[in-house]
């Protein structure tokens, strides 16, 4: 076990280490950067710009340099704690990722959460019940989850939220805690505006582990070791808990480590329609103005959620499951 452990953390660092060459090559791939769009705004404003002020500029963001360099520039001064400035916010990247992070994390968690915890029950009552009401309202709720927009559903939520329960219009917070010091009542009123952002970003997730659970669990209903089970007179709810739901629970554990990015990515247009401060659509806006740095860190960020997800899902199905471990 605790073999298995440790080279699973060598790949996930080896792995960590290759997204962050990807990344960095993929942000480059655009034509033109930061600096090129920068130049033509100041030649709107001013007319020409002389060439030593553009060379200038390349030298102080760094960019009259390679590729190559660029990255084990980048990837250095990562080591040391520091992701490199941000051209568009003109503040450090650990700075702005340090400010948005812990709610991305937290909002992804009590998303992830809130779709297990009710997608697991509602899952196994629909393969245990097979072709009833409740198996078809399940399937009909998985097929509304998967195919609502996440911004349509964003703005109905909110709509009805501010007309008949007061709640501001975007956000996390009302105005006059936007920037209050934490207390009670700021508490309390985040509590009043994370169930719009979980539940547009969890539905579709839910929907998907609802589908999967269900036929996962209707197949492993057939199996002879149910048969068996059942005619040695062991009780139903005890049988079906111990040995198929635990079987039918693998491929929902492995799924973490893709669940968790997509809720990231899903995030980001709620994020966007919300207005809530999330790395996603700090990401979208780093792309959009070319700021390398800051979209390089946060894509890598990203990837790491990833890596990590898909870490804890593999020790979790060692844990769940004795054939894995064996093996």
């Amino acid at each position: 076990m605790k073999k298995y452990i440790c080279k699973r953390f060598i790949y996930m660092i080896v792995l960590l280490a290759v997204m962050s060459v990807f990344a960095f090559v993929v942000i480059q791939l655009p034509p033109g950067d930061y600096l090129t769009s920068y130049i033509a705004n100041l030649q709107q404003q001013m007319g020409q710009v002389d060439d030593s002020v553009i060379l200038s500029l390349r030298q102080q963001y760094g960019l009259d340099k390679p590729m190559w360099q660029q990255y084990f520039l980048w990837m250095g001064n990562m080591l040391k704690g520091d992701f490199g400035q941000s051209f568009q916010w003109k503040q450090p990247v650990g700075t702005l990722i340090a400010t948005r992070m812990p709610m991305t994390i937290a909002l992804s968690v009590i998303t992830l959460v809130f779709a297990y915890a009710l997608a697991i029950p509602i899952g196994i009552y629909s393969a245990r019940h097979q072709y009833s009401i409740g198996d078809y309202l399940a399937s009909i709720l998985g097929f509304i989850g998967l195919a609502t927009p996440s911004f349509f559903l964003a703005l109905i939520l909110m709509y009805y939220s501010n007309r008949y329960f007061g709640l501001s219009v975007g956000g996390f917070y009302s105005p006059e805690f936007q920037n209050a010091p934490w207390s009670f009542a700021r508490l309390w009123d985040l509590c009043k505006h994370l169930p719009i952002p979980v539940i547009v970003i969890g539905l579709a997730s839910m929907a998907n582990v609802i589908r999967i659970l269900r036929a996962t669990l209707l197949d492993e209903l057939k199996r002879p070791y149910v048969v068996a089970a059942r005619a040695r007179g062991l009780k139903e709810n005890k049988m079906i808990y111990k040995y198929p739901v635990r079987v039918a629970l693998n491929p929902i554990i492995s799924s973490i480590g893709s669940i968790l990015p997509s809720i990231v990515s899903g995030a980001t247009v709620t994020a966007i329609v919300l207005d809530i401060p999330t790395v996603g659509s700090l990401l979208y806006n780093a792309l959009l103005s070319q700021d390398m740095y800051l979209a390089g860190t946060s894509v890598l960020m990203l990837t790491a959620i990833t890596i990590v997800g898909t870490f804890i899902s593999d020790i979790l199905l060692v844990v769940v499951d004795p054939r894995i471990r064996l093996q």
